[in-house]
């Protein structure tokens, strides 16, 4: 486990005795008579196929040094030579080396373009795939490999990594297709492509076992939208409920933010730029009524539960584009669908064809929800649920990166010669050709200073 060391003592060549240890205070915790070893990677290869890729590789440097040379490109022939000889050797004496998936056809013994073995190559013949909040994830999955292609392409032009490296990738969308067998796509919004696949099988829950309809939509014009909305705030916040609204920009949050703040509203704003730890902490304090009234740009869309939120504003409806899309707004409303008082207003001047189709779909499933509540006797409910981690729930379509386990935490005490030490491990790295820790090392040194900044 983590919190257990292993110490291996030798006498000579031999292994004289094994203890468990406890790795802060150094005391030998057991002694063990055996002792598995796990790999910390999966691409762990048996020797004879290393010695085939190792020849492969050797083969693809030479004709990679040959291309540079001809075309005059000497310090890119040095730089691929130089790396690729220091992966070699470390294939030759450990049998891995950093960024060993990069020579992945090498190692499996694949043709040049030939598709990667992917977890989906090991299911049985029959199994199905469940696509959950499809209109995000296909178009993701459709866009893999050539995101994929246009980094790598950048470091196989420069010499840091051979031509063979573009085959470590994800699948291309047409290999996808052909892997999976029954496809279930989910979605509030489904795409055209999910369903031109379906052919006219779509299972639609419109239902909700709590009674609740979908929220009214209204449509208000632009002029004057931030002191009506400030009317229908406080209308909320008397009921003890809460707001979300939507802006275009990240200023205009900001700025009306402030303004509403000036005036006595108790308001936050989210956006990409607030860390996603800090974004989950916002949501709650939301929830618990530390504050009434949320603004934020592409605002919460998919699967978040927030059932104080009653009322949903999306200002500047009827600028036409992917934030104000039928898809985004009817995401963006769902907000609301958890309140029996939920309600949405758009506000738009012009009603354009994105706001035209939201509103009838809208309507369409309120029709089919109160007729059943109509038949069954159903009085819909707010629903009840727990203000609990909701990490996993929140989706933005701007997407924030966060700090990895091996990132060390932020230091409490920074000074110079911490810095130069950092900077002195970024220079060594560089020079080792370790490009990936010196990136993470300068990356450090950037937050380190300008936490200095801040401490002043």
């Amino acid at each position: 486990s983590l919190d257990k060391g292993i110490k291996v003592e030798f006498f000579g060549d031999e292994v004289d005795v094994i203890y468990e240890f406890d790795p802060l205070t150094g005391e030998k915790l057991r002694r063990l008579t055996r002792v598995s070893v796990y790999p910390n990677s999966h691409w762990v290869t048996p020797g004879d196929r290393i010695d085939h890729a190792i020849r492969s590789i050797e083969e693809e440097l030479d004709e990679r040094i040959a291309f540079f040379r001809r075309e005059g490109k000497a310090f890119e022939a040095q730089r691929i030579e130089q790396r690729t000889r220091f992966d070699l050797e470390m294939l030759k004496e450990f049998g891995f080396c950093q960024g060993i998936e990069n020579y992945s056809r090498h190692l499996s013994n694949r043709a040049p373009g030939e598709p990667p073995y992917t977890l989906i190559d090991y299911f049985p013949e029959e199994f199905l795939i469940v696509i959950d909040e499809s209109h995000v994830m296909v178009p993701q999955i459709r866009g893999m490999y050539a995101g994929d292609r246009s980094r790598k392409q950048t470091l196989i032009d420069y010499g840091f990594r051979l031509p063979s490296a573009l085959d470590n990738r994800p699948l291309r969308f047409d290999e996808f297709e052909e892997r999976v067998n029954q496809v279930i796509y989910v979605s509030a919004t489904p795409g055209g492509y999910e369903l031109e696949k379906s052919e006219g099988r779509t299972v639609e829950q419109i239902i909700r076992p709590t009674g609740l309809i979908d929220p009214e939509m209204l449509i208000r014009p632009v002029s004057g939208q931030v002191e009506d909305l400030l009317e229908e705030i406080r209308k909320r916040v008397s009921r003890n409920e809460r707001v979300l609204v939507t802006t275009l920009t990240k200023k205009m949050a900001e700025d009306l933010t402030a303004y509403y703040t000036d005036i006595g509203i108790n308001t936050r704003y989210l956006h990409s730029g607030i860390d996603t730890l800090e974004r989950v902490e916002i949501i709650r304090d939301l929830r618990l009524g530390k504050f009434d009234v949320l603004i934020g740009v592409n605002l919460l869309r998919e699967g978040l539960d927030l059932p104080e939120v009653s009322l949903v504003a999306v200002l500047d409806a009827d600028k036409e584009g992917f934030l104000r899309s039928e898809r985004a707004l009817i995401q963006t409303s769902g907000r609301a669908a958890r309140n029996v008082n939920g309600q949405v207003i758009l506000y738009a001047d012009i009603l354009t064809n994105s706001i035209k189709r939201a509103v009838e779909e809208t309507g369409r499933r309120r029709h089919i929800q109160q007729e059943y509540n109509r038949r069954m006797g159903i009085t819909p409910e707010t629903v009840k649920s727990n203000i609990k981690d909701i990490l996993s729930s929140i989706y933005e379509g701007d997407y924030w990166t966060v700090p990895t386990a091996e990132e060390p935490a932020e230091e409490y005490s920074i000074g110079s010669d911490m810095i130069s030490e950092l900077e002195r491990q970024m220079r060594e790295a560089a020079q080792g050709l370790e490009f990936e820790k010196a990136a993470a090392l300068r990356d450090r040194i950037k937050r380190l200073r300008e936490r200095v900044l801040e401490i002043g």
